[in-house]
């Protein structure tokens, strides 16, 4: 994939090699204060149940309190240390690189990191950006990042330089395109009977095995994805050519023949629609 800055200063347009464009809203720095401050509560109670707990297992060992006194200084310190180290960067470095580059408060505040180039962080840029946050906290209240956020069109602080990342909105999942959904909501008045409407039948689904198509990938999904999420913007010609080509690719990692009969889009749409039964 490439990147590339759209008009707007707050959007990040992303090239497949599909030719397909995908956009993210660039997070600002209202929306990933709130995240820090959900994250920093979230870590001060943590905090608050540790010691807690180290109170209560000292309290009721026989002269707990006097053996840690009598302990070398020295090594505790460092034992205190180390605890803080992994609760404060720990936190923040384990779940965003598990937890598909989102901790619990930009869960919250449907943020996400990604690469530039669009793609899920790993490991390692997680660790990065996270290690680097100990400057860009400084001198407070995360003053380095906030100066450097300002001084960019993509919102990044030294951490995000550091890494190859950036912060961006959460996309909406867009519902897909045969009349399905993930989930369905009846409502009704109380005590009135309600009969669920008949599940909708698609007649231009197609047969494909679910076996084949587990050999596609998250990444495959989201591609097909942000296909239909932009085939309304595309002329019908350029549209074609693009669920042609993207159709044959997915079979082909599919190691199955195009199905005949049927058009592109309509393999594309099953082959999502399993995908999404596969991941459930």
């Amino acid at each position: 994939m490439s990147a590339t800055m759209d008009e707007t200063p707050d959007q990040l347009t992303i090239e497949t090699p599909e030719q397909v464009a995908i956009r993210f809203p660039i997070a600002g720095i209202g929306s990933r204060f709130l995240a820090v401050l959900a994250d920093s509560l979230l870590q001060g109670v943590a905090y608050g149940v540790l010691f807690f707990v180290i109170f209560l297992i000292l309290s009721s060992a026989p002269a707990g309190f006097q053996a840690v006194a009598r302990a070398d200084e020295k090594w505790f310190i460092a034992a205190i240390i180390l605890v803080y180290f992994l609760l404060h960067w720990g936190y923040f470095t384990l779940f965003e690189a598990f937890w598909n580059g989102q901790t619990p408060g930009k869960r919250l505040c449907k943020l996400r990191v990604i690469r530039d180039s669009g793609r899920q962080i790993t490991f390692f840029e997680s660790m990065t950006r996270n290690l680097v946050r100990v400057v860009d906290s400084l001198p407070g209240f995360y003053a380095i990042g906030v100066i450097s956020m300002l001084c960019n069109r993509r919102n990044k602080r030294l951490g995000d330089f550091a890494a190859g990342t950036l912060v961006v909105h959460e996309r909406a999942a867009e519902p897909p395109l045969w009349g399905g959904s993930a989930s369905r909501t009846i409502t009704a008045a109380v005590f009135t009977p309600v009969t669920p409407p008949a599940p909708i039948v698609d007649p231009n689904a197609v047969g494909l095995p679910a076996d084949a198509v587990a050999h596609l990938t998250p990444e495959d999904l989201n591609v097909i994805d942000h296909f239909f999420a932009r085939a309304i913007d595309i002329d019908i010609a350029r549209r074609r050519a693009l669920a042609e080509r993207l159709a044959q690719q997915m079979t082909a990692k599919m190691g199955i023949a195009m199905p005949e009969g049927v058009t592109p889009e309509r393999v594309l749409e099953s082959i999502a629609r399993i995908l999404r039964g596969i991941r459930r």
